[in-house]
């Protein structure tokens, strides 16, 4: 079961990282599912990928992986008014050229995304809860991959 976890930490690592460097390369993407409140979108898109990469590489590390969980969850619920955005504004569904039902479809997956790092705070948890994580950890990977 521990390699099983060390493998979803590997990948979320990965993936935190990837996404957090997509922030700076293809800033347009972002700014455009930032919702309307927030005046200065392009800092807001700047720092939450900078946290994205920094907790994505302090994921990696056993010191370090309680405090990137708890900073990824504490990310993740604060991104989740653009996914509330996206659904709600139909320009940036038209920018990123996606529909409202795939809108829709993206807002339930930060549950399992929060389940999961929530999981990887933890040095020791029940079997249940490890192999709840590990059967969320496959849908939610294949839907990310997919985007």
């Amino acid at each position: 079961m521990l390699i099983i976890k060390n493998i979803t930490i590997y990948v979320m690592s990965f993936l935190y990282i990837i996404v957090g460097i997509k922030h700076f390369v293809d800033v347009e993407y972002f700014v455009s599912i930032v919702p309307n409140y927030i005046s200065w979108k392009k800092e807001a898109v700047f720092i939450s990928g900078f946290f994205e990469i920094l907790l994505g590489i302090l994921l990696l590390f056993h010191k370090t992986r309680k405090l990137a969980a708890w900073g990824i969850i504490m990310l993740l619920i604060a991104v989740f008014p653009a996914n509330i955005y996206l659904y709600v504004s139909e320009i940036p569904r038209e920018i990123l050229n996606i529909s409202k039902i795939d809108a829709l479809i993206r807002i339930p997956f930060q549950i399992p995304l929060i389940i999961i790092s929530y999981w990887h705070s933890k040095k020791i948890s029940s079997k249940i809860f490890s192999k709840t994580c590990i059967i969320l950890f496959i849908p939610t990977i294949i839907y990310f991959i997919s985007l």
